[in-house]
């Protein structure tokens, strides 16, 4: 199995593969998305970072929205979102968030943010507050969060769970020698254990989390991170293609093939993750509604159909 060259000898600029090529985005229900989202002053992860599924998952009434703000505390390398000093909080936002889910009419929806190291709780109070504003409104929407580390703060993380997420995504991201490159804010070991806590503190709340292959890691690097995730008690697992947002950002070192990805999945079947999303377009959220259903189904993560886990595109 081919193993990639170091970063520093790849040309970062290569044409993009056919099987990367994705329709315009235009279709009505996108457009009225769009407008919803602008009329509502909501923020979704979809547009700030960039993301190639954007046509697909509109087209098809589904969406990630992003709260806190959509100015980042961190500049990862590899991340599309605005950073610098964000805006006062919006304590207003979580209703609005509440709102949007139910005029859309949705049964599943993710909730995810920025990261906000200038707030004392990272905001884990927001996050709460989104879920509880949606519940009421929207008593049968499957609400699943993509929560930031919280700089490692355990009570931030006991408040999401005690909110009733019925999932709960952390993005491991990348290998650890990359981290100090890619992920300079992030620490490989807090994710891990935020994960690990996430299970003890909520047992049957499942975890989930993500990776992304391009930026010059190794299979065999690769492979014990799995096993990490396993060790951490972590169900749900994605891979994708890291894609070069601007060049500004961190190279890309070479496009993984479709069969590359079916390779990382087999291998991830293989160390027990209940389910399995690998391939060139997958992010974090895509297809996560079927990534809870096939999981439940597989009947890997306990209690999942008594919970009725499932969860929304990215």
């Amino acid at each position: 199995m081919p193993t990639e060259a170091p970063l520093e000898f790849v040309h970062p600029r290569q044409p993009k593969p056919g099987w990367l090529k994705v329709r315009a985005p235009g279709s009505d229900n996108y457009l009225r998305l769009k407008g919803l989202m602008h009329d509502l002053q909501l923020h979704t992860v979809c547009e700030e970072a960039c993301c190639p599924n954007i046509g697909e998952c509109w087209h098809h009434g589904t969406a990630t929205f992003m709260i806190l703000g959509d100015v980042c505390t961190r500049a990862c390398a590899y991340c599309a979102v605005t950073h610098g000093r964000p805006n006062e909080l919006d304590v207003a936002e979580p209703a609005r968030v509440a709102h949007a889910i139910e005029t859309m009419g949705l049964r599943h929806a993710v909730i995810t943010s920025v990261d906000r190291d200038d707030l004392a709780d990272g905001g884990a109070s927001i996050f709460a507050e989104t879920i509880r504003q949606t519940r009421p409104r929207v008593p049968g929407c499957r609400i699943e969060v993509l929560i930031p580390d919280f700089q490692g703060l355990e009570s931030s993380l006991r408040a999401v769970l005690d909110a009733g997420p019925d999932v709960l995504n952390h993005n491991i991201e990348t290998v650890p020698r990359l981290y100090r490159m890619a992920r300079s804010g992030g620490r490989y070991a807090r994710s891990l254990e935020l994960l690990e806590r996430s299970r003890r503190y909520r047992p049957a709340v499942p975890t989930k989390t993500g990776l992304m292959v391009g930026l010059g890691e190794t299979f065999d690097e690769i492979v014990p991170v799995f096993d990490d995730l396993r060790r951490a008690g972590v169900s749900i697992l994605t891979i994708g293609q890291y894609l070069r947002p601007t060049p500004k950002h961190a190279a890309m070192a070479r496009y993984y093939h479709p069969d590359e990805f079916a390779a990382l999945k087999r291998i991830a079947l293989s160390k027990g993750f209940a389910h399995v999303e690998s391939g060139p377009l997958v992010r974090s959220s895509y297809h996560a509604h079927e990534q809870a259903e096939a999981a439940s189904a597989s009947g890997k993560v306990g209690q999942w159909k008594e919970l009725r886990i499932e969860a929304r595109k990215f």
